[in-house]
């Protein structure tokens, strides 16, 4: 059964940060990052390398203390609770951290042990681990033996092992093809259909894209935006009408139909293509219409909205890779 948005917002947050810092000596790694996340839904932390992302989700997971504030997980406070905190979470930090001279099966039996779960029930469990994450048939192979992608499901799987209502993903694609990076998208939106409530550090735009309801950016220890992937993209700027003639010859006169909106249009004339500002759909069903009557042949029209490379970009005067790896 679904929850509505109305419940979801009247339940206590799974995951809250109140106003964290952050201090190395004299650098301010986290500089007053607060913010909530609802019960099985998925925030997106984004920002540079250095941006203080992976410090937050330390002092999150009780692995740093803060130097002011505090955080939540599932209800308890990471100073004064840490141990319920460790019981109610798991955490995929950027580096897997399985045994690769053990196979995936005995890894799962080692972390269960630490667990105290029970040997039948562990046994039972890892079976169902490996089948969720396509392990079945490596599951007796050396972890040494299997692929990136392979030994980030494991780590994956075996942060699942306690069955936790929360869980940290630090960078969790990192190093992996696209392929291995999409096939662990899937294993992520079923754990949160699920109900389990995601913490997602990235530098990859497009995996805050495909997985957040919300995202917060942050640079230099501060958060500098947060909302819906859509929210930001639209802070970014308008949306744009990309349109290409069949004809270089026609681009003047598609110049001058498309200068009609009111927009500012500019003219790519090795790629036969015009691009003009655009409030969304209706404008570009509206100059459709009007390419189709001036009898101007079109190869492609689209609408082309901001990326959240864009949004980056024009938040912080730089995108993603850019910046100094300094506390991240």
């Amino acid at each position: 059964m679904s929850v509505g948005a109305d419940t979801v917002e009247a339940m206590d947050p799974a995951i809250e940060a109140i106003d964290l810092v952050k201090r190395f000596g004299d650098h301010t790694a986290v500089d007053g990052v607060s913010f909530a996340v609802p019960p099985g839904s998925v925030l997106g932390l984004l920002g540079p390398n250095g941006a203080g992302k992976t410090t937050t989700v330390r002092m999150m997971t009780t692995l740093t203390e803060p130097t002011s504030g505090t955080a939540r997980v599932a209800g308890y406070d990471v100073r004064a609770e840490p141990d319920q905190v460790r019981r109610h979470m798991g955490l995929t930090g950027q580096v897997a951290t399985v045994d690769e001279l053990l196979t995936g099966r005995e890894n799962i039996r080692m972390i269960g042990g630490l667990y105290g779960i029970r040997r039948r029930a562990l046994e039972k469990l890892g079976d169902q681990l490996l089948q969720q994450f396509s392990l079945t048939e490596a599951g007796d192979r050396v972890v040494k033996s299997y692929s990136g992608g392979m030994r980030r499901r494991l780590d994956l799987a075996v942060s699942l092992l306690a069955s936790p209502p929360v869980l940290f993903l630090d960078e969790p694609t990192t190093g992996l093809d696209p392929r291995s990076r999409s096939e662990l998208w899937e294993v992520l939106r079923g754990l949160v259909a699920e109900g389990t409530t995601l913490l997602l550090t990235t530098q990859y735009l497009e995996e805050a894209d495909q997985l957040a309801d919300n995202i917060v950016v942050i640079d230099q220890g501060r958060i500098i935006a947060e909302g819906s992937p859509l929210q930001l993209k639209q802070q970014a700027g308008r949306a744009s009408l990309v349109i290409t003639v069949g004809d270089a010859a026609d681009l003047p006169a598609a110049q001058d139909l498309l200068r009609r909106t009111g927009a500012e249009v500019f003219v790519d004339a090795a790629a036969r293509r015009l691009t003009a500002s655009a409030d969304g759909l209706d404008d570009m069903i509206a100059v459709a219409g009007w390419f189709r009557d001036s009898g101007i042949g079109v190869d492609d029209i689209g609408l082309s909205r901001p990326s959240l490379d864009d949004v980056f970009l024009s938040l912080t005067g730089h995108r993603t890779d850019e910046s100094e790896e300094v506390g991240a």
